[in-house]
Order: C-alpha cells, then structure tokens, then sequence
C-alpha cells in the first residue's frame, strides 16, 4: 500500500481532539501544505475540532501562515509551545481566554520529545527557575483557564529543579526534501533538522501517526543511507508540496547559501546604517573574545552579527543558533533562524544538550523590559502572549550574557561627530520598576555567577550584587536628563562611571578585532 496521499487525504485523517505535533521554526521546517488542507476541512466542516497543539518553536509568519491556521474558534482547545508571538490569530484566542496555553522554555521542549519517546518520567532541568514558568510564579501558564500542572518545582539532593511533565502525541507532522517510497526522510535542501527525528519516535512509540511534508519522491533503495534524517519504519504518510508551501524560511524558497550547498561571500550582505542599533550592535560586540562559542538572538542581536561580519571577525569566533548551526553567519530579519554558510547543522534537542550544559560562552538577547534587579521581560508584553523561545535556556546558562536594546521605546536619534543626540525622546521607559513577566532572573543570575551587562544606545549596566549598576553613559548626552529621566528607576552609578567608546558613534570604526586579539 502506498504511503503517498494528498494534503486533503492527511487533513482527514485528523479526528476531533487529538494532539498534533509540528516541526517548526518560523516557517523552517513546517509542513504549511498540511496545516492548510486541515484549516481549509474545518471551515468547510466544522472538523477536526477541540486539538492540542504543539510544537518548540515559534511558528508563523505573524499574518496568516504557521499556526495561524489554527486560529478559529472552537479549532483548538489547548496549546503547548515555547512560542506563539508569530501567530497573532493563535494568541487572540489565548488572550480571550478561549483556548489553554502553556509556555515552556523551547529548550525543555526538545528534550520532552525524546522522553516521550523513551516513556521515561519527563525532563528535570534547573532550566526556568526564577522565571516566569516557576511553579512559585506562574509555572507556564498563559492565562486563566489554563489550570492543569504542566510544571513542578521538586527538590533532590539539596537542590531545587523544575520537573516538566510529558504528555501524549497522537500525530506529529515532520518535514523534509525527499522520501523514497517507503518513507525514508531526507533533510538536504532543509535549513534545519529540528526534532523531526525524536517526535517520531515520541509518537510511533505512543502508537501514534507521522505525517511527512516533502518537496519530492523517489524510488526505494536510492537514497544514501547515512543521508535519511527519518526511517521509513517511522513514517506512516507522505504529502508532497506545493513550492509556495514549502519555503525554506518566512520569505525564501531555495537559497543554496542557507541549506549549506554553496558558501556565498559575506561581505556581500549589505551593512547596517549608522543609528541606534549600530551603535548596540558595536558597543556590544566588544563584549567578544577570540574564540567563544557565541549565540546572536533575533532581533536587536542581529546588529551584533551585522558588526562582526562587517569588522571581519567572525572566524574569530564560532556564532550559533539554538536551532542547531555551527559557525558561519545567522541570516536576519524573516531569513532568521537560517544561517548563512553553516559548518555543522546538529539535531535542534542536541544544541540544547550543549547550551544546557553551559557550552555558550556568551550570548546576545533582546530586552524588552529589565528591572532595578537586573530581571527581564521578553515573554509578555501588557495583554499580549508571546512566550520565550529559547531565550530560558540560553540567558540562564549561558557563561556571560548580554542583553542588547534601546533605552526607550519609540525615540529618534542623530548620530554624528562622534556623539548621539535625541532628537525624540521615546514614549515607552524600557528600564521599569517591575517587569511585567520575569523570562531571566537577576538573582539566580547572581547566585550562578554569571556575568550580566546590558548595552543601550545611550548607556552600559551591570549586574553588580544583585543591582543594575550604569558603567558607561554615551558621549554628547546629558545623564541626568538623558538617560536617568528616561529610566523608571534609579541605577546604582558606578564609581568608576566613564563614556562609551567615542569611536563607536563614527561612520567608519574597525577597532573591533584589535579590541579582541587584546583580550587574547
């Protein structure tokens, strides 16, 4: 019998209620063909209907792909995931209390697969505490009718840990480039492996049923062995896509450069102008040493991968994504979390057994909020749902950490002769008396001994005995009324307070390698 079927056939074979597991990051990696034909039944027929979602990445492309497919009323009783800010339509019902919704560090998500698969007790990590998805906070849960425990805080040997429990999968919906006929799964023209492999064992083994999204099909026995990410025996159906559903990333296709089939010169992507955000991205980059393993978030970061590329240190250093790149240059903006000229592409769970164990040697993550003690918010933002990603696991095990961001929200700069001037002050204070969720916690921070700092445009802070300390305050700026006044709280002001590099604010700088080699 064939395992072949349509995207209509495997929309079918979804029964009201189940649990389906995705494959995902942003658009890598997800099987868009199928999650259409599903949303397409349940408009024509009201089925499938009441269905726990769940995935470790954010999935979407905040308008109406990913997980936006499943944001009807009625679709979707739960969600479990370590994201869901890329599908707004998803998160409404979260926020109208229509749907549950747990929150879980995307780290311990990928590792829940493989206990899954083992039938094995569940995932106990330190990963989470102190933060938002402790049990003595607000242990995951997204909003009001979410009541079950999917998080415990437990004690063993003297030490606290957090332990995640698992759940049970009826279906997971992988993705690929290839399956001969039989299923075998190939991943070439792939960004990422992800989890693909560990959620279909979690479900084969819990009696459940894979689906496989694929570019193209091919008779059995010609595929090289040791390049089928998936056997077949895993594999139920296979649906083969539409080019329109099978984007490498949110707006790319097929860019060889990004799945490791071509180097493309780096020095053809274009450098950021000279504002705010390369002012960050410079001073934050100086936090580098020759030979770290370095992690660049999304967002902000970016200019610190930008910067590195553009001062031409990158083979200084090995940048990685927690999705699973070694090396090379993570892509931007709706490429991200692609990277340009990878040298190793692992298993999404393997790099978190890496970070986890406290492989980064420094990390770049965006702030959306911090607070007097050095906590911060990047998981809620007033009403709206977003959650973590990977942001849990990397900022709390990470050997430094550095947080990157504008002092407030909405303001417009000039950078020029060396200075920077405000030329609109912002309307939303970033530095606040109290996050409004605690996605890193200062004071388990403190109590690991990492080193924290956290680079604005306009000034630099520490985490100095469990208090923000401000270290360096941008050249041309008034502090009282530049930076202090646009805090919420009052900073402890280092004795030795000095002014940020003033070469830092020039169009033109190319100190950065210098500055590292010395560090050497």
């Amino acid at each position: 019998m064939s395992k072949i079927i349509t995207a209509e056939q495997a929309a079918e074979l979804i029964q009201d209620g189940m649990c389906i597991a995705w494959t995902t990051a942003g658009l890598c990696g997800f099987a868009e063909e199928v999650a259409s034909a599903i949303e397409k039944r349940f408009l024509e027929t009201g089925h499938p209907r009441d269905l726990m979602l769940t995935h470790s990445c954010g999935c979407g492309d905040h308008k109406n792909r990913g997980m936006n497919h499943f944001g009807h009323e009625g679709m979707v009783r739960k969600h479990i995931g370590g994201h869901i800010g890329e599908a707004p339509k998803l998160g409404k019902l979260v926020l109208e209390n229509k749907i549950e919704c747990h929150l879980i560090p995307q780290g311990v998500m990928t590792h829940l697969w493989r206990q899954i698969a083992g039938k094995k007790i569940g995932v106990i990590t330190k990963v989470g505490l102190g933060t938002y998805v402790d049990p003595r906070l607000e242990g995951g849960k997204a909003n009001d009718i979410t009541k079950d425990d999917m998080v415990k805080l437990i004690e063993f040997e003297g030490e606290e840990y957090l332990y995640y429990k698992p759940f049970k999968i009826d279906v997971a919906v992988i993705r690929g480039t290839t399956c001969d006929e039989n299923g075998n799964f190939t991943m070439d023209k792939e960004c990422l492996f992800l989890e693909a492999l560990q959620l279909a064992m979690a479900v084969k083994n819990n009696g459940g049923m894979v689906i496989a999204q694929v570019q193209y099909i091919s008779k059995p026995g010609t595929l090289h062995p040791k390049s089928v990410k998936v056997p077949g025996a895993l594999i139920d159906y296979i649906v083969v896509a539409k080019p329109e559903n099978h984007l490498q990333t949110k707006i790319t296709y097929l860019n060889p450069a990004l799945c490791g089939d071509i180097r493309t010169p780096l020095g053809s992507i274009p450098p950021l102008p000279l504002n705010e955000r390369k002012i960050i991205g410079r001073r934050a980059a100086m936090e580098l040493r020759p030979g770290a393993v370095v992690n660049m978030g999304i967002g902000m970061p970016d200019g610190v991968a930008s910067v590195a590329g553009e001062e031409g240190v990158a083979e200084l250093l090995t940048l990685t994504t927690e999705l699973g790149n070694f090396g090379g240059m993570p892509a931007k903006g709706d490429d991200f979390p692609a990277t340009w000229n990878s040298e190793c592409t692992i298993e999404h769970p393997s790099m978190f057994d890496f970070y986890d164990g406290g492989g980064l040697d420094i990390c770049f993550l965006g702030s959306a909020q911090t607070d007097k003690e050095g906590n911060i918010n990047v998981s809620k933002f007033g009403n709206r749902v977003v959650g973590p990603g990977g942001f849990v696991n990397i900022s709390s095990t990470a050997k430094k950490v550095v947080f990157v961001g504008t002092l407030t929200a909405g303001a417009e700069y000039e950078v020029k002769d060396g200075t920077i001037h405000i030329v609109k002050e912002g309307n939303i204070k970033k530095f606040v008396q109290k996050v409004d969720q605690v996605t890193f916690s200062g004071k388990y921070a403190q109590k690991n001994g990492q080193k924290v700092v956290y680079v604005t445009e306009r000034a630099v802070f520490t985490l100095e005995d469990g208090e923000v300390t401000l270290i360096e305050v941008a050249p041309g700026l008034d502090l009282e009324k530049d930076v202090l006044a646009a805090m919420d709280f009052k900073p402890r002001i280092s004795p030795g307070l000095k002014e940020m590099p003033r070469e830092i604010f020039q169009p033109e700088w190319g100190q950065l390698k210098k500055i590292m080699l010395e560090k050497a």
